[in-house]
């Protein structure tokens, strides 16, 4: 039977977020080596549970080598990556010899040392593996893609859905391919086009036009014999990067200009398309006013600018603050204050509290917010979610946990760790019914919809002010292609940027 190695790296690396990612906050969210992968990741609906499952159902031996998580933040620091990384490898080189590797990356990682961390890894492990081996890799919806990422790949498989709901999927459409890959049933050949196009975040819900128009071209694509994959990245605009902006990849059964000329077609159909992924939110004060004066709730509030889901610190008290000056009643808000939780801890639960909660991480996101309330909960912060929701993870930790209850009504959930709000889970687990409440402050976009959707009366995304905030033009690119839509609304694309085809050897 064939020996298939598998891996994981996930990390999306906000470039302008101050603080550096370090090893700690990998091990905060995990780091799995040997048998741990597959017992932490089997049976979940991350990719890494679509390789686990896919090995059983295209007949190949796991190798299970490591998995390291951490929650989106700040460029990744040189000492993390190393060792990461190194670990990586020589667990790898130790597991040798094997057939192929299947390789989980998000495809938006920067460390201090490389602006293309996905593509340093993926070329290290291509140097060890040797050129003939198969290395089939997924990636991120939100990925930057490079040449490099696909210069060292056999094949490579993007999320197809924002939120995230098909990781699992993606896993086992990467397994299919590499079990057929070495029955010798396909070879498969890679081509990317790349555009110089920032989607905006706003318009990357895949459900709704034009995100949803965008992906059928996918589907177009798979109907042509010889076409085995076809992806889409709408791009991570905060990593300030050469690879900035969408990306479209496809993979042919060894006819390469089959794969060449997909991508190229993918790529020119949204560049026709491109004024519709320009966005444009109301303000917080906006966004309250229609909450407030909405006839029922709950209504969701989207913290585009403290997007935890993109590196956002998760304790803006911008619209929370704004809720108080418009005299709002029955909120929930949850903020990242480890400082807080200490608070509430020292006082105890029905105990009355006075305190300064939030934007303790920079002053980016609003100033700390005075309140006066009492304590509800404490709680140990871990939860299980068993929908499939972004990010795939079944079992998660906010670490230790506070719920106050100030005037009108209001709550406030404290938490030790930085969460992304993607499950409902993360209030039932505090006795909160989220469905009595008549407005709800979720820090993200798009990530957070399939779990607060269902019971929202109305979802906002609101224009607030941080590090993964909505407008473009308000970041200051080095690095990034001198003209670039729309931030250069004159830019024209002939198709040739970016473009490059890689041909897998036998």
């Amino acid at each position: 039977m064939k020996r298939v190695a598998i891996a994981g790296f996930h990390h999306e690396s906000n470039t302008f977020v101050l603080v550096p990612t370090t090893r700690r906050h990998f091990e905060q969210v995990g780091i799995a080596k040997g048998q741990a992968v597959i017992e932490r990741w089997q049976g979940t609906h991350h990719e890494l549970g679509g390789f686990i499952e896919g090995s059983r159902t295209f007949g190949f031996e796991l190798v299970p080598i490591m998995a390291a998580y951490a929650t989106p933040g700040g460029t990744i620091a040189s000492e993390a990556f190393e060792d990461l990384v190194g670990e990586m490898a020589r667990q790898l080189e130790e597991a040798l010899p094997v057939d192929g590797l299947l390789l989980a990356l998000h495809g938006a990682a920067v460390s201090e040392q490389y602006r293309d961390a996905d593509g340093e890894i993926v070329r290290r492990l291509r140097k060890l593996l040797g050129q003939s081996m198969p290395i089939i890799m997924t990636l991120d919806l939100h990925a930057n893609v490079s040449a490099k990422m696909i210069e060292h790949t056999t094949a490579t498989v993007i999320y197809r859905s924002n939120p995230h709901l098909d990781q699992k999927q993606r896993g086992l459409e990467a397994a299919s391919l590499m079990g057929r890959t070495l029955a010798g049933a396909i070879r498969p050949v890679q081509a990317l086009a790349c555009l110089p196009l920032i989607i905006n975040i706003s318009k990357q819900y895949t459900q709704e036009p034009p995100a949803r128009e965008l992906y059928a071209t996918i589907d177009s694509v798979m109907e042509q014999t010889g076409i085995l994959s076809a992806s889409i990245a709408m791009g991570f605009p905060y990593a300030d990067v050469e690879e900035l902006g969408a990306a479209f990849v496809a993979a042919a059964d060894g006819n390469l200009a089959q794969a060449q000329a997909a991508a190229g077609w993918m790529a020119s159909q949204a560049w026709q398309r491109r004024h519709e992924f320009v966005g444009a939110l109301p303000s917080p004060a906006e966004a309250v006013r229609r909450a407030v004066l909405a006839p029922e709730g709950p209504i969701v509030l989207m913290d585009v600018g403290d997007n935890v889901g993109g590196g956002g610190p998760g304790d803006s008290t911008v619209l929370f603050a704004e809720i108080l000056k418009q005299h709002g009643k029955d909120s929930l808000t949850i903020l990242f204050d480890p400082e807080a939780v200490t608070a509430c801890v020292a006082a105890g639960v029905r105990q009355p509290v006075e305190m300064a909660v939030g934007a303790k991480t920079d002053r980016l996101h609003g100033s700390p917010v005075r309140v006066k309330g009492k304590v509800r909960t404490i709680a140990d912060g871990v939860f299980v979610e068993t929908q499939v929701r972004h990010g795939g993870k079944r079992v998660n930790d906010q670490g230790l946990t506070a719920v106050v209850e100030i005037p009108s009504g209001n709550s406030l959930v404290l938490t030790s760790r930085r969460m992304q709000p993607v499950s409902l889970e993360q209030l039932l687990s505090l006795g909160i019914d989220p469905e009595r409440k008549r407005t709800i402050v979720v820090k993200g976009v798009v990530a957070p919809r399939a779990a607060y959707e269902p019971i929202a009366r109305e979802v906002i995304l609101v224009d607030t002010p941080g590090v993964t905030g909505a407008n473009p033009a308000n970041f200051s690119y080095r690095h990034r292609w001198p003209n670039l839509f729309p931030l250069e609304r004159d830019t024209a694309y002939h198709g040739e940027q970016g473009s490059v085809g890689v041909l897998s050897k036998p």
